[in-house]
């Protein structure tokens, strides 16, 4: 019974971190990721069910989101691409990297998020030291890795998984010195599933193309990246021992984590994809007319929304509040329904969802969306304490190596050349259609 407890509160997150995740797809970057990685994490809150999380439940929401946000300065196109290969050792290469990439995502969005769930008044997160300590890292690691021993994963595309991985290194090495154990696990569990998640999405995408079938395969990666990481962070959260937090937190702490999941990650998305350009090219081509007004609603619709959303979650969670505050399970559901529909109401806009059916798979999030409703109030986890046994995750880890392999396997056999096919080793592919 508590197993399958177990497995239906990660399969909840899953669905959140997923479908969030494949709404990022729209939007990409840091700015994306951090909206959706928010969404995972406020799901796990809400699945655990611990009264004493409701009171960080912004603060812990926001390192998450902080945490899966940094991988979106990593470069992954070509990445992609060699995984389109038609032959093994760049299409093994290609899922490889992507699983690197992907771990990297969950890693630090894992670690930072179960950073946040064991911080209490009595043992705190240096967060100032390790804010420092990974930028050094980064820095480190891609001088290193990058100018002097050129170990390029994408070129000539950014390098900066190397600034990730180096942060995701020094991440660790502050949670062992502080005996984070759980932490780790968060981690480690977020890190497997993202990046296992990236390759079996990549792997999906060459065989949709292969197929025929027309819909959106590259959507499909990003839900199974989100997907499986959820399922980890929610694994390695819900099979670890937090010490107790306080029941309150002081109101002026809150301040800053709503002003930033409110206001600064929304308008950031607003701000970076809502252009006149593409909201022009985006509802011409569905048949709108030149010179609508559709054409300036849509643009400033988004920033509407995100100012709804700002004075919302500041009236509601902020300004009538004592001086201590906590949050119940209702409302903390309430900001969860509105962060998400938003999101989703976000993807509708700039995708032209609203005046044509192109892209079906974008009411495929709404679906989603009721599902993670009506499932997510039956969730009753408990708690175990699993240890960390490196000898068994070092173990797994060549089994999902080997896994990898067959996918790999499979892929560059189902096909000749592909268009979006590249190669980084060997010569590169110079046809781009489909034989």
């Amino acid at each position: 019974m508590k197993d399958k407890q177990l497995y239906f509160s990660m399969l909840v997150v899953a669905l959140s971190l997923g479908t969030a995740w494949a709404i990022r797809g729209q939007f990409g970057h840091e700015h994306g990721a951090a909206w959706a990685g928010g969404i995972g994490c406020l799901s796990l809150i809400m699945v655990a069910k611990r009264g004493d999380w409701y009171s960080k439940v912004f603060s812990a929401t926001l390192a998450g989101a902080l945490g899966w946000g940094i991988g979106g300065i990593m470069s992954y196109g070509i990445v992609v691409g060699y995984g389109r290969a038609s032959d093994f050792i760049n299409t093994y290469y290609g899922l490889m990297m992507l699983f690197v990439i992907g771990g990297l995502y969950g890693y630090i969005g894992g670690g930072l998020f179960g950073l946040s769930l064991s911080s209490t008044a009595k043992n705190p997160v240096k967060w100032v030291n390790l804010t420092i300590e990974m930028v050094v890292g980064g820095i480190l690691f891609y001088y290193f890795m990058i100018y002097e021993f050129e170990w390029f994963m994408t070129p000539p595309r950014s390098e900066m998984w190397a600034v990730c991985f180096g942060m995701a290194v020094a991440l660790t090495w502050f949670m062992i010195r502080h005996q984070q154990t759980s932490a780790i696990r968060v981690a480690v569990f977020s890190g497997l599933g993202g990046g296992f998640g990236f390759a079996l999405g990549n792997f999906f995408q060459v065989l949709g193309g292969v197929s025929g079938i027309k819909f959106n395969f590259w959507n499909v990666m990003e839900y199974t990246l989100g997907f499986f990481g959820g399922l980890g962070m929610a694994y390695g959260t819900l099979t670890s021992k937090w010490e107790t937090s306080e029941p309150q937190q002081k109101k002026a702490n809150q301040f800053f984590p709503i002003l930033m999941l409110s206001l600064i990650i929304p308008f950031t998305v607003w701000q970076q994809n809502f252009d006149t350009k593409r909201i022009y090219a985006t509802l011409i081509e569905i048949g709108i007319i030149d010179g609508s007004p559709l054409l300036a609603a849509t643009e400033w619709s988004g920033l509407v929304l995100v100012l709804i959303l700002a004075a919302f979650s500041f009236y509601q969670y902020y300004n009538h509040r004592p001086a201590s505050v906590t949050y119940t399970y209702k409302e903390i559901q309430t900001f969860f329904v509105v962060y998400l529909g938003i999101y989703i109401v976000f993807s509708y806009i700039i995708t032209g969802a609203f005046f044509s059916t192109y892209r079906i798979e974008q009411y495929l999030y709404t679906i989603n969306l009721i599902a993670i409703m009506l499932l997510i109030g039956k969730t009753k986890p408990t708690f175990s304490n699993r240890n960390i046994d490196g000898n068994k995750w070092a173990v797994n880890m060549v089994w999902v190596a080997l896994f990898i392999a067959v996918l790999a396997f499979i892929a560059k056999s189902s096909h000749d050349e592909l268009k979006g096919a590249h190669k980084r080793f060997g010569e590169e592919v110079v046809e781009e259609t489909a034989k």
